[in-house]
């Protein structure tokens, strides 16, 4: 079992920054593809970023250019770099892998 657990989540207003991490422990015997999800009051879980094991991105349009996944995998640490954060990204944010889930980060942006 890989246990997984978010931090970097706070209160932010428009424009402003904020850096997630997610560190895995546990039985981690291979390197996964990692993600982060978001989830916001009333709406289902969504796809934020993705990388694979070799370092490849995937971001969803509503955040390409403003968020930056990246890894440490000496670490078994995934990062969310989210800059010029609007009040739509307010949401609780899991991390993803070796099919398990993070309990969540809540980020919230507002004035």
């Amino acid at each position: 079992q890989v246990q997984l657990v978010e931090s970097g989540g706070g209160l932010v207003q428009p424009g402003g920054s904020l850096r997630l991490s997610c560190a895995a422990s546990g039985r981690i015997f291979t390197i996964s593809a990692m993600g982060w999800y978001r989830q916001a009051p009333g709406k289902q879980r969504e796809l934020v970023a993705t990388i694979t094991s070799g370092g490849s991105r995937h971001y969803a349009d509503s955040v390409k250019g403003r968020f930056t996944i990246s890894r440490d995998n000496a670490k078994n640490t995934v990062y969310l770099q989210m800059n010029s954060l609007k009040p739509e990204d307010t949401a609780v944010y899991y991390c993803n892998g070796w099919s398990n889930w993070g309990q969540g980060t809540q980020v919230t942006v507002s004035s």
